[in-house]
């Protein structure tokens, strides 16, 4: 029902700008470390798994602790939520930025998660209760959803830019700002919200959700290294033995932190499973996207990351476009429009040569970005307005934890498919005259060849380094058939799944009407 009295007004609009500003922050600062770690390196000399740990442990904490702040954030508020959270990061960021040692850094980095897993079921939330007319609320989602996106890509570009001009601290210091400027808008623009109906915190659903995700997430992205041994497998098999326990406490809890009856809706329980797919398609062949740009046509880490700007751009033009399909067409079939073209994308990506390169892959890159945004954005809307409001943030924690799994699953499953035929390819063209341990090598990723190649003499370097990049390549494309089977198989299941749900209930990018548009812009 769309009401004087349910619109927002231009108080919301500014509020959620206040709101998106830290989830780019959070999404940058999954990927902003990519150009800074040798600074890092350099100057605090990490081992090896240390060096790991600096990349990974934001991400682990955030996946382990979004079910749990989520459900945290329903019951205690999330508007005070949202600003401890901001408390929590800005806190992590000052820690990084001035640690000495790489048991500092890693610490800062974990509580930097800690806080990142606040601010995203928080401000979702607090969208879901601030814009009540449905139109209203697709907008704002949409607008979440695009800036979300678009700080990934945004985060290999700000720390090189940082870095050309101060030390690596600065990519730390930058969240600063943001935070003060939250702490003090929030309060002023941002509504509490708490549900009134919900019964105490249960620390034990806690402690089952963060041990199911941090063992499965990690045992996903550990195999993807190591293959399928023992130990992955065994912390896969654990998280899934705790994520059952917790499933089993849900359903015996009067007030529980994940409210399971919602499964019943299948429109629900999909939208969930779409929200997995995504992720596993964008973020699995992001690592392929970054190495083919550097490894194979040789950019600089700054040029990679602004030719990888070009989707992120596209998508939020084209985003907000989409407005007269979704208002003529079910849900379900814009889902499988976007997941179609995220598709050809992928397949496009299979026509790639070391010698037809870049229009291909930029052009692949961005017919997968904007495929993907148009879906995550309507599955988004789809979830939250199928949500009482009193379960906003802890709806949006699955959410996000369906995408953070997602794309472990991604990188694991289409990176051991790339690295399959990588290894296969490279034990049948590798040059000859390498020792046992330089073809050993080579055959692990391209990477470790061009390693080996510096060292021998010119000729042949640049014969391994050339088949390298050839056996690279060949790994790309089957890699990007499975991903795009995936996402096809998705587009299936969703006009199966949804295509009962109509139109006007649920669609998500709908055009902006002359006052919304008003109201937006002077936001």
């Amino acid at each position: 029902m769309t009401t004087t009295e349910t619109r927002a007004g231009r108080r919301e609009w500014i509020g959620l700008a206040v709101l998106v500003l830290p989830m780019l922050l959070v999404s940058m600062d999954i990927t902003i470390l990519y150009f800074a770690i040798p600074s890092i390196a350099a100057d605090l000399r990490p081992s090896g798994p240390q060096q790991l740990w600096m990349m990974d442990i934001y991400g682990f904490v955030l996946a382990g602790l979004l079910i749990t702040m989520g459900g945290l954030g329903d019951r205690i508020g999330r508007r005070r939520l949202l600003i401890a959270g901001t408390v929590l990061f800005g806190l992590g960021s000052v820690a990084c930025a001035f640690a000495s040692s790489p048991e500092l850094l890693i610490a800062g980095r974990a509580l930097q998660g800690v806080g990142g897993a606040t601010l995203a079921p928080s401000t979702l939330g607090l969208i879901r209760n601030m814009f009540h007319d449905d139109k209203q609320r697709r907008v704002a989602i949409t607008v979440w959803s695009i800036v979300l996106s678009a700080g990934a890509g945004l985060g290999p570009v700000v720390s090189g830019l940082l870095l050309s001009a101060f030390s690596w601290g600065s990519i730390f210091l930058v969240n600063i700002p943001v935070m003060v400027v939250l702490l003090v808008l929030a309060p002023i623009l941002v509504p509490e919200y708490r549900a009134p109906s919900l019964g105490r915190f249960d620390a034990l659903s806690a402690v089952l959700s963060l041990g199911a995700m941090l063992a499965i997430i990690w045992g996903v992205k550990e195999s993807a290294v190591s293959g399928l041994e023992a130990t992955p497998v065994a912390a896969i098999a654990l998280g899934l033995a705790l994520g059952v326990l917790f499933v089993r406490r849900q359903s015996t809890m009067a007030d529980p932190m994940i409210e399971l009856s919602l499964f019943r809706n299948r429109g629900f329980g999909a939208s969930i499973t779409i929200a997995l797919v995504c992720l596993f398609g964008m973020v699995g062949f992001g690592i392929f996207t970054t190495q083919f740009l550097m490894q194979v046509l040789k950019m600089s880490a700054i040029e990679a990351a602004m030719w990888t700007l070009a989707s992120p751009v596209v998508v939020a033009v084209v985003a907000p476009l989409a407005a007269k399909l979704a208002q003529r067409t079910r849900p379900a079939y814009i889902i499988a429009s976007g997941f179609t073209v995220a598709a050809l994308g992928f397949l496009l990506i299979t026509q790639v040569s070391t010698a037809r390169n870049l229009p291909l892959i930029i052009s692949a890159t961005v017919l997968i970005g904007v495929g993907i945004a148009v879906v995550m954005s309507i599955v988004t809307d789809m979830v939250m307005a199928t949500t009482p409001a009193e379960r906003a943030s802890g709806v949006s924690a699955l959410l996000q934890t369906a995408q953070e799994l997602g794309g472990a699953l991604g990188i694991a499953i289409l990176g051991s498919v790339g690295a399959g035929v990588y290894t296969a390819t490279m034990v049948k063209t590798a040059p000859s005259g390498l020792t046992t341990d330089q073809a050993v090598a080579a055959r692990q990723t391209l990477g470790a060849a061009q390693e080996v190649a510096a060292n021998l003499p010119q000729g042949k370097g640049e014969q391994l380094v050339h088949t390298a990049q050839e056996a690279f390549v060949a790994g790309m494309r089957p890699a990007a058939i499975v991903a795009a089977l995936v996402v096809l198989a998705a587009a299936a299941a969703a006009v199966g799944f949804l295509r009962h749900i109509e139109n006007t209930a649920t669609t998500a990018l709908e055009e902006v009407d002359a006052e919304d548009a008003k109201e937006l812009v002077a936001a």
